[in-house]
């Protein structure tokens, strides 16, 4: 399987990158995932907004539609737009993920994370032991070692989102390494965090290392419980930085 490209290299997409919709876009999505706008309330009526963002009527209505597209509202002839059931809203959307990072507190944001991570990796480390390729395997050895040569914490951190995304592309399953692909935004920030001790190189390399060779001995129970490991070792660099600790449930 060929690998991806790396859609969260940037942090906004295409549709609500640059212009004038894309700003209401930004200001609204924030507002509604930091529950300024709470499920079920109503939009600000569209004259209102139209005065207070300064654009046309087709320019909002734009806005509107990316926010649909979203999950984040329903929009209604005569009935305006309305914000949507959290559950409903698609939570893997780049920019959705990115303003729940912002509208969270800190230690909140990463225990939601973390709590996804430990029920997702280790299975995918289990599958891609069972499945994958030499070339995949090869190709996380590569970011491995990408991380071993790392001398900043700027240098580690794109090896290390990529190991993780390999090791979701090497379970064969394209679902399995979409979601991998799409939590490499949110985990970009818990690496962040977690690079703030000083000792990170040092912590991190044989945590990797051990999932590394459960992988390449096709070992699935071993390259679960490494990951396992590996992620509550992570809580505990993380804790470290943030308090008042972070909840795993």
């Amino acid at each position: 399987m060929t690998s991806r490209p790396n859609t969260l290299a940037y942090r906004v997409d295409q549709d609500s990158k640059g212009g004038l919709h894309g700003r209401i876009v930004r200001d609204l999505g924030l507002r509604i995932v930091s529950g300024e706008l709470p499920p079920g309330a109503k939009l600000p009526h569209e004259t209102e907004l139209i005065e207070k963002y300064e654009v046309s009527r087709p320019v909002l209505r734009e806005a509107i539609r990316v926010l649909t597209a979203k999950g984040l509202v329903v929009s209604r002839q005569r009935a305006g737009a309305t914000v949507r059931p959290r559950n409903e809203w698609h939570l893997l959307d780049p920019d959705v993920l990115y303003w729940l990072i912002q509208a969270k507190p800190a230690p909140e944001f990463v225990g939601m994370l973390m709590a996804v991570r430990r029920v997702f990796e280790p299975g995918v480390a289990a599958l891609a032991a069972r499945v994958a390729t030499p070339e995949q395997l090869q190709a996380i050895e590569s970011a491995y070692e990408g991380m071993a040569a790392a001398r900043t914490v700027d240098e580690l951190l794109e090896p290390d989102l990529a190991f993780h995304r390999r090791i979701a592309e090497a379970t064969g399953n394209d679902l399995l390494a979409y979601i991998g692909n799409m939590l490499s935004l949110a985990l970009r920030e818990s690496i962040q965090l977690s690079s703030q001790l000083p000792n990170t190189h040092a912590l991190s390399l044989p945590r990797h290392k051990a999932i590394l060779t459960a992988l390449q001995n096709r070992d699935a129970f071993a390259a679960q419980q490494a990951t396992l490991v590996q992620l509550e070792e992570t809580v505990q660099d993380i804790s470290a930085v943030i308090e008042p600790g972070i909840p795993m449930n």
